[in-house]
C-alpha cells in the first residue's frame, strides 16, 4: 500500500513546525529569484511535460499526407505491437481513443447490467460519472488513513446486485498502489461473479517492486476482467487520444460493438513509434524522478503530510482551501490541481520540468510557508 512519509509519522502527522525550521524557510525564500516563465505551468493535468518523443513527432510528421485518407495507419500492428510488449494475444487487445473511451464503456457494460459499482473515494471518475449518469448507484468506499484504496473495505462494499468493481492503480488523486499479491488475489475472488475493471494509466511510471499489472490475468484467460491503459502520460499524447483496453475477446467485442470514438492516423503512428521508444519512457521517468525529489523536499522542509508517490503527480495536505490555494498561484502563473472532496485541503500537483517546479517552490514558500507554519503552532 502507499504510505506517508516516515517523517510524517515522526512528527505525528506533520502538525507542528519547530523553531529550527524558520532558518531553513527564510533561507529559501531569500535565495536568488528563479525568473518566472513566460507561459502557464501545467501542474494540474498529469501530463508529460516533455511532450512526445521525437520518434514520434517524425512519425505524426511523415503522416500528415494520409490525414485526408479513411482507415490508413498502423491500427493493426499497433494492436499486435502492444498485445506483444504485455505478452497476451491480440485478439485480448482492442483500441480506443484514449482510455477514456475504454472507461466510458466499462461503465455503460456496468449500468446495462442494471447493478452498483464499488469504488475507492477519491479516485479518477470518468467510469463512474459516466455509469452514474446512465443510472448506476456508485457505492464510494473511502481510503484508508494512508489513502489507498482498502481492499478488505471494499469487498465489504459489495452487494448481490454490484455488476462492476473498479480500481485505478496507481490511484487517481491519491498516488497509491495496491500490493499486486493481494490485489491479484481479490481480483481473481470478486471476478467469479461480477466485473472488475482496472485502470492503470500509470503503469509506466511506477518503479515499486510492490506493484505489478493484472494484464496478466488477462492472459491467463480469466473473464470478468478489464484493464485499461493509455499513450497520454508517459508517451505525451494527451491530445492525439490513444487508449487500450485488455479484456477476454467476448468482452472486447461487447466494448467495441459499444464504443463511438476512432483513432485519427497520427496518433495511431505516434503511438506505434513511442512504444518502441524505450530511451525516451527512461528519460521521462528520469526527469519525473528529479521534479519530484524538488517537491518533496519542500514538502519534508515544511513539515507537511504527503503521500509518497510513484507516478507523475503528488497530493499533500496544506491545511488552505484548495480553491484558495489555486487562485493564488494562478496569478503567479501557475495551474494546480482542483479540489478532491472530500479532501479539501489537500493538494495534487503534477510534475512539470525540473526547472518549473523549482519556480512552483519558490511561489509556494513565498505565499504559504508563513500560513502553514502559523496553522501548525
Amino acid at each position: 500500500m502507499g504510505q506517508f512519509t516516515r517523517r510524517q509519522l515522526l512528527l505525528g502527522g506533520g502538525a507542528l513546525l519547530g523553531a529550527t525550521y524558520m532558518p531553513i524557510l527564510m533561507r529559501g525564500v531569500s535565495a536568488a529569484e528563479i525568473a518566472r516563465p513566460q507561459y502557464m505551468i501545467r501542474a494540474d493535468k498529469n501530463e508529460n511535460p516533455y511532450g512526445p518523443s521525437r520518434v514520434a513527432l517524425q512519425a505524426i510528421s511523415e503522416a500528415m499526407d494520409l490525414t485526408n485518407k479513411y482507415g490508413v495507419g498502423r491500427r493493426r500492428e499497433l494492436v499486435k505491437l502492444v498485445a506483444d510488449i504485455n505478452n497476451v494475444p491480440a485478439d485480448h487487445v482492442i483500441l480506443s481513443s484514449g482510455s477514456g473511451e475504454i472507461l466510458k464503456t466499462g461503465g455503460l457494460i456496468a449500468s446495462w447490467d442494471k447493478g452498483s459499482i464499488v469504488c475507492a473515494d477519491p479516485t479518477y471518475h470518468d467510469l463512474v460519472r459516466y455509469a452514474g449518469h446512465a443510472g448506476s448507484e456508485i457505492i464510494r468506499v473511502p481510503v484508508d488513513e494512508h489513502m489507498a484504496g482498502d481492499l478488505d473495505a471494499m469487498r465489504k462494499a459489495i452487494r448481490a446486485d454490484t455488476a462492476m468493481v473498479y480500481l485505478v492503480n496507481p490511484n487517481n488523486p491519491t498516488p497509491t498502489i495496491f500490493n499486486h499479491d493481494e490485489l491479484r488475489d481479490f481480483v481473481l475472488e470478486v471476478s467469479k461473479e461480477r466485473m472488475v475493471f482496472v485502470d492503470e494509466a500509470y503503469f509506466e511510471y511506477v518503479e515499486d517492486p510492490r506493484y505489478g499489472t493484472l494484464i496478466d490475468l488477462v492472459a491467463e484467460g480469466h473473464r470478468n476482467i478489464i484493464v485499461s491503459r493509455t499513450a497520454s502520460k508517459i508517451h505525451g499524447l494527451a491530445g492525439l487520444r490513444v487508449g487500450f483496453g485488455f479484456a477476454h475477446p467476448d468482452h472486447i467485442q461487447r466494448i467495441r460493438q459499444l464504443k463511438t470514438g476512432a483513432n485519427n492516423v497520427l496518433g495511431i503512428e505516434a503511438a506505434y513509434a513511442s512504444y518502441q521508444d524505450m530511451d525516451f519512457q527512461d528519460f521521462s521517468r528520469r526527469k519525473n524522478r528529479e521534479s519530484m525529489a524538488i517537491v518533496e523536499a519542500m514538502f519534508e522542509e515544511l513539515g507537511v503530510r504527503y503521500v509518497k508517490s510513484p507516478t507523475n503527480f503528488t497530493f499533500f495536505e496544506t491545511g488552505i482551501p484548495v480553491e484558495e490555494l489555486n487562485a493564488e498561484l494562478r496569478e503567479h502563473g501557475i495551474a494546480s490541481g482542483r479540489p478532491f472532496p472530500p479532501f479539501t485541503t489537500w493538494s495534487r500537483i503534477s510534475m512539470a520540468k525540473p526547472e518549473e517546479m523549482r519556480f512552483y517552490v519558490q511561489t509556494f514558500k513565498k505565499l504559504f510557508a508563513n500560513r502553514i507554519m502559523d496553522s501548525a503552532t
